[in-house]
């Protein structure tokens, strides 16, 4: 039984060695969060808006609406949407409806997903408007802007620091089931402590799916969209990393986007990534060590955000059931092996159940939900994160694909609140 120990306390003191610099993240914060602002600005510069929308008619016009009561001058901004793969034949005729510059229609049944989609809809807007943009701002079609999430972008891309920059990621539906709130919670502190803290030491943060911007030099030098691995997002800002640049962060530029409810759709969601951080690791792996031999923290960071932890994790899991079973053949007790594994849960669940505490305490104003509802998902965030053992190890196995998932909560761009 002393093995069961032993081996937990070797993966935990792994965990420690990786991510203890995480930690400090979030004195820096406390101390320090302040200091992140930029400048006003003179410099006004043109924006094309691109959005990937699949059977979205009901979410869409909402984002479009949020863009267009935008404190920054709205004729600088130039939305286009792709309507891609749908067969709901109303999302198309709601983006031109809503206000978008332009509308496109993709049907591609082999090359599916938001990447391809992206890719034809930067082909087309190139093809349609050679002169280009200054930069290029992508979001999902559920999402709903900030007024003043234009005007706060615009502020740090003018600084001239970034050629990448993402934002400040809130939640539609935190409130909705435990669920949700899991998902919610985590982008919400990977915005807060993670984005936050990297920008305050001037080291690069990183997309987080929807809401960022590149700017025209990094069009020009990627041509069309070409990150087709099945977390695409991870994939460009690994890309940018590996050649040096610094993505930057705007935190008061806030967007809220729609978080699944059902278990199945979060398991289909959470598989894909699973497996896309794989191939991340597998096609950017040399590049990272590279960088970080070059003393770039930056890929250290990035290193340890895709894949430690995801191996730590399987390795624990199955080490410990491959124990438990060897155990109960030489009649080891049960309750004494579960008395040496529970406490070491229960450390893992008190770490999660802190730091989401931590987020929801002071992101109280930020989080769209009851008081009664922060406080409890407090408790039920670390049972979500538990849910990624299995995912891990499923993404191990079998072919994996992308799949849309639903969006339906609506929320208006002026006041917050839901339709």
């Amino acid at each position: 039984m002393q093995v069961i120990s032993i081996v937990n306390f070797i993966i935990w003191g792994f965990f420690l060695i990786c991510y203890s610099y995480q930690l400090l993240y979030i004195p820096i914060v406390l101390i320090f969060g302040r200091r992140l602002r930029y400048p006003e600005t003179d410099q006004k510069h043109r924006y094309a808006i691109l959005i990937c929308a699949r059977n979205e008619a009901l979410v869409l016009p909402d984002l479009i609406d949020s863009i267009r009561k935008q404190t920054y001058d709205p004729s600088l901004l130039s939305i286009f949407v792709m309507a891609d793969n749908c067969t709901d034949g109303s999302t198309a005729e709601a983006a031109e409806k809503a206000g978008a510059t332009k509308v496109y229609t993709r049907f591609n049944k082999e090359l599916v997903g938001k990447s391809y989609a992206l890719q034809q809809l930067m082909i087309n807007v190139k093809q349609d408007y050679p002169e280009g943009f200054d930069a290029y701002v992508v979001f999902d079609a559920d999402n709903v802007l900030s007024p003043t999430y234009f005007e706060e972008m615009n502020k740090a891309f003018s600084t001239g620091r970034y050629e990448v920059l993402t934002s400040f990621r809130n939640s539609k539906n935190y409130g909705d089931n435990w669920i949700s709130a899991g998902y919610a919670l985590w982008f919400i502190r990977e915005s807060r402590y993670l984005n936050h803290a990297r920008a305050l030491i001037h080291s690069s943060c990183a997309v987080s799916g929807t809401g960022f911007l590149f700017s025209r030099k990094i069009a020009e030098e990627i041509v069309d969209w070409p990150f087709h691995l099945l977390t695409e997002d991870i994939e460009f800002s690994v890309y940018n990393i590996c050649k040096g640049r610094k993505i930057g962060f705007s935190l008061n530029s806030e967007l809220y986007d729609e978080q699944p409810l059902k278990f199945r759709q979060s398991w289909i969601q959470r598989l894909r990534w699973s497996r896309g951080y794989l191939q991340v690791y597998r096609n950017y792996g040399g590049k990272l060590f590279r960088g970080m031999f070059r003393g770039w923290f930056a890929c250290y960071d990035m290193s340890m955000t895709i894949m430690p932890a995801f191996f730590l994790t399987t390795i624990n899991v199955i080490s410990n059931l491959i124990l438990i079973v060897w155990g109960l053949f030489q009649h080891y007790d049960f309750g004494q092996m579960m008395g040496i594994i529970l406490p070491f849960l229960s450390g893992i669940y008190s770490v999660l159940f802190l730091i989401g505490a931590l987020t929801v305490v002071t992101e109280w104003k930020r989080i769209r939900a009851t008081p009664l509802q922060k406080i409890l998902y407090c408790f039920t965030f670390p049972i979500f994160m538990f849910t990624y053992l299995p995912i891990a190890i499923r993404s191990l196995f079998g072919k994996i694909t992308w799949k849309p998932i639903e969006h339906n909560r609506k929320l208006a761009a002026a006041n917050g609140k839901d339709k």
